[in-house]
């Protein structure tokens, strides 16, 4: 038996299904989680000292790659200094400058400690600004495990199908509309019949947690001008996309001001962080100066801060956005040559360094669309790609992550066995 083995059935004993996050239970495609010792760079190695090639990139914060030495030095340099302070310290405040100077519709911006809780406060912060209860969200759209936001999610509760969680109280989801993405005609409908009642829209910038797929041309300028002409606020969930895409997140490339942004992910490489921020008059809003009540024993982290700060800097210094559009483009050309080879013509959506290789041949512009994917021949694909030293996401509904680390050898590395598993995924 594998140590990994050995560790997952003691983990089973104690930790609820042997994980702390579902969709690394591996239960989408079959077989046992590995568990890892150690990472650097674009490679990953397990208890048992298998390397594997990772395009899973701890879902989405290590864009340097695994424990760059400067990100690691400085955790070594702060933590000298201190964990943890519950006082305000000088990190949270450049942390707070970089962002606003970064995204084009932040103005002031409050630190937390995940996304789940960036989209929490972003919706009670609508509902306090607005004074009214109605969100609309979008199927397959994931924002955090935030009960409002747990009514036709994607990510892991579209893994283990149970889009709606238990738990959840009837009433409080019955708050939470939800409209296919994509549909321009479902939006508009709605909103003539009901745009007075709604606090706000959260959309993922990029959908992301049941696959990848990209708005239509228009959409979400629509989702735009409709919040607008109601009263209602637009929330922008750049959890993933955000300092990923571009400098400014999505935002930055389609040119819409949405009035509140919840990111996360990138700006604490690698540790616990989320901020949400967004038009000062209703960031302001927030207690202390306001009624909307929002805290955390541990937001503004200094060892967050300090990473965070570190890796955008990196990030802008090294050209990063440019390399990562380089090395996503080199990759989707590849699997691309792969399908041609083969003479399946499988959808491949990328943006920048996020992707996802659908087994599907018709394009995926939404869940339904994604849903209708091969999920046997996923699961060969999986496992075959991992066999021979590629770590994907270990579900057809996640996206994939390039990190500056990936190489051209880890890239044509990574399209050799990769047109190997997709040949035995498909007979």
């Amino acid at each position: 038996m594998s140590l990994s083995s050995k560790l997952f059935a003691a983990a089973k004993q104690v930790i609820p299904g042997g994980v702390n996050s579902p969709v690394r239970a591996f239960r989408n495609v079959g077989g046992e989680p590995f568990f890892v010792r150690r990472a650097k760079g674009a490679v990953i190695e397990d208890v048992d000292g298998r390397l594997l090639i990772d395009y899973v990139g701890t879902w989405g914060p290590a864009i340097l790659g695994h424990a760059p030495d400067v990100l690691v030095n400085v955790v070594h340099e702060t933590a000298k200094l201190g964990l943890s302070f519950g006082i305000p310290n000088p990190w949270e405040v450049e942390m707070a400058r970089t962002i606003v100077d970064w995204v084009p519709s932040v103005q002031k911006v409050r630190m937390c400690n995940s996304g789940t809780e960036a989209t929490m406060s972003c919706l009670r912060l609508a509902r306090g600004f607005t004074g009214r209860d109605r969100i609309v969200k979008f199927h397959g759209c994931y924002h955090g495990h935030v009960d409002s936001l747990l009514v036709s999610a994607g990510s892991g509760a579209l893994t283990h199908g149970r889009p709606d969680s238990a738990g959840v109280p009837a009433a409080l989801a019955a708050l939470t509309t939800v409209l296919p993405y994509n549909d321009p005609e479902a939006i508009e409908a709605f909103f003539a019949a009901s745009g007075h009642e709604v606090a706000a829209v959260i959309v993922e910038a990029i959908p992301a947690n049941a696959g990848l797929f990209l708005p239509k041309p228009g959409y979400l300028e629509l989702i735009r001008s409709l919040t607008t002409t109601h009263g209602a606020l637009l929330i922008f969930d750049e959890v993933m996309t955000g300092f990923r895409v571009a400098r400014g997140g999505y935002q930055e490339i389609c040119g819409i001001t949405p009035d509140l942004t919840a990111m996360g992910k990138v700006i604490g490489g690698g540790l616990p962080v989320g901020a949400f921020g967004g038009r000062a008059d209703i960031m302001d809003l927030l207690a202390p100066d306001g009624p909307v009540y929002q805290a955390g024993t541990l937001s503004g982290n200094p060892l967050a801060m300090a990473v965070g700060l570190t890796q955008l800097r990196e990030l802008e210094k090294a050209h990063g956005w440019q390399r990562l559009e380089e090395t996503g483009a080199r990759f989707e050309a590849g699997i691309r040559d792969i399908c041609n080879e083969i003479g399946r013509p499988l959808t491949f959506n990328r943006i920048g360094s996020m992707f996802c290789l659908y087994f599907n041949e018709a394009p995926v512009w939404n869940l339904d669309d994604a849903k209708k994917g091969d999920a046997d021949a996923f699961r060969r694909f999986f496992h075959k790609a991992l066999e021979l030293g590629v770590y994907f996401a270990p579900s057809p509904y996640e996206a994939g992550f390039i990190s500056l680390a990936h190489g051209p050898l880890q890239i044509d590395d990574s399209l050799d066995i990769c047109r190997t598993a997709i040949r035995h995924a498909l007979g």
